[in-house]
């Protein structure tokens, strides 16, 4: 196996690059992935497809209980040495797809804005890589795919597949997101934390209304929303450290029906995001402290929905490292970039709760091109030419995994 131990550029040593007709058939599986986009636990079609191929390649995929999702293990695990895990999502988003493409979706209000399409399809071909490696015994260690449902739905699939036992036997765990400020053919790294824990907040206000004459006969729900709306995002900067990166954003706040009436109900609803983990934990009732105070300074009865979501994901050092010298094996150290925390959230942390791991920024703009696109947007598009980096960086970090033997 002395054959794999290289980590030169682009060295010929180092086997698993992605053949001309397999870089063909992945790109036109990721495209009619993003064709049929669906929701979180909902991914029955591309679960189907996924098995499908995997069979296909002799390889025997397990279904997750929920019916969506799956995981496939690839060589012979021997019960001792820990596997690593390449781990996808499935699910697609609740928004229109604007785009012009001949790909586009085809189900209305559904969309593949986040690359997950991209992201399965890139699992799936290393796995096939992997499983022909295998064969010709080239693969140092099994290997097990994960493709997870429900990654877009608080507080993610990742928490019941962890359920499930798809960490059985798993010593450490990879993975990627797409990133539309990264050039195709590069990834990010950052070892420490890299995106930030996201919980959902909904906060109710009821009063006995009345007419917007007489506010001082009754409770001005208004008004209290208002405050609150500003002031609890203001109170909570002054009790955590501002290093933690607390962030209180609304999404929709909602009361009343008439201009001349003080509404009895109000609503508001948004996240929670902060840069660590000592923080996300207690923030829930920092949180309740501050909606708690200001209703009760307006006279508001306030009730407080804190809906967990997920904890930031924090990259192992020792792996990251691993992503670093796939990445350099393949393509040179030029072709990795350091990237920065994120306040986006990611429920790969729930994995790294339980076993080190790490994930990489997957570059999916096209080189030259000005044009500013973001996550979770209708016309979000990859340079598909991704799909071939990041199946030979999944299939470098499995054939040198430094996983110490028990």
């Amino acid at each position: 196996m002395n054959q794999l131990k290289s980590r030169e550029p682009g060295s010929a040593t180092l086997p698993g690059t992605l053949s001309a007709p397999l870089r063909a058939e992945l790109i036109a599986f990721r495209r009619d992935v993003h064709m049929h986009p669906e929701l979180g636990n909902q991914e029955f079609r591309t679960t189907a497809a996924l098995k499908a191929r995997l069979e296909a390649a002799g390889l025997a995929p397990k279904v997750l209980p929920g019916g969506t999702g799956l995981i496939c293990d690839i060589g012979t695990w021997d019960g001792r040495r820990p596997m690593l895990a390449i781990r996808a999502d499935l699910d697609a988003l609740p928004i229109p797809d604007v785009k012009t493409v001949a790909y586009r979706s085809t189900v209305p209000n559904r969309a593949h804005a986040c690359g997950h399409d991209v992201h399965t399809t890139t699992v799936l071909g290393a796995g096939l890589v992997l499983a022909e490696l295998d064969r010709e015994g080239l693969l140092p260690n099994a290997v097990r795919l994960l493709f997870q449902p429900a990654e877009e739905v608080l507080p993610g699939g990742a928490a019941e597949a962890v359920a499930a036992g798809v960490l059985d036997g798993v010593g450490r765990i990879i993975a990627l997101h797409c990133d539309p400020r990264v050039d195709a053919g590069k990834i990010g790294l950052r070892a420490g934390p890299i995106t930030s824990a996201c919980d959902r907040l909904e906060i109710t206000l009821d009063g006995p209304g009345g007419h917007t004459a007489r506010p001082h006969l009754t409770t001005d729900l208004v008004t209290a929303a208002a405050r609150i709306a500003t002031d609890v995002p203001a109170v909570l900067a002054r009790r955590v450290d501002a290093r933690s990166g607390l962030s209180v954003t609304w999404g929709r706040i909602e009361s009343g029906h008439a201009p001349n009436v003080i509404p009895q109900h109000a609503e508001l609803s948004g996240t929670v995001r902060c840069l660590d983990l000592r923080t996300w934990r207690e923030a829930p009732d920092l949180v309740h402290a501050a909606v708690d105070e200001i209703a009760t300074l307006h006279r508001a009865k306030s009730t407080v929905n804190y809906v967990r979501g997920v904890p930031p994901v924090v990259n192992d050092p020792v792996v990251t490292e691993l992503l670093r010298d796939a990445m350099t094996a393949r393509l040179g150290p030029q072709a990795i970039e350091d990237t920065e925390q994120s306040l986006g959230g990611e429920d790969f942390s729930w994995y790294l709760e339980h076993v080190p791991g790490a994930m990489a920024r997957l570059g999916v703009r096209t080189p030259g091109d000005t044009r500013v696109r973001d996550l979770h947007a209708g016309d979000f598009d990859v340079d598909e030419h991704c799909i071939e980096t990041a199946v030979e960086l999944f299939t470098a970090a499995a054939l040198i995994d430094a996983t110490p033997q028990d």
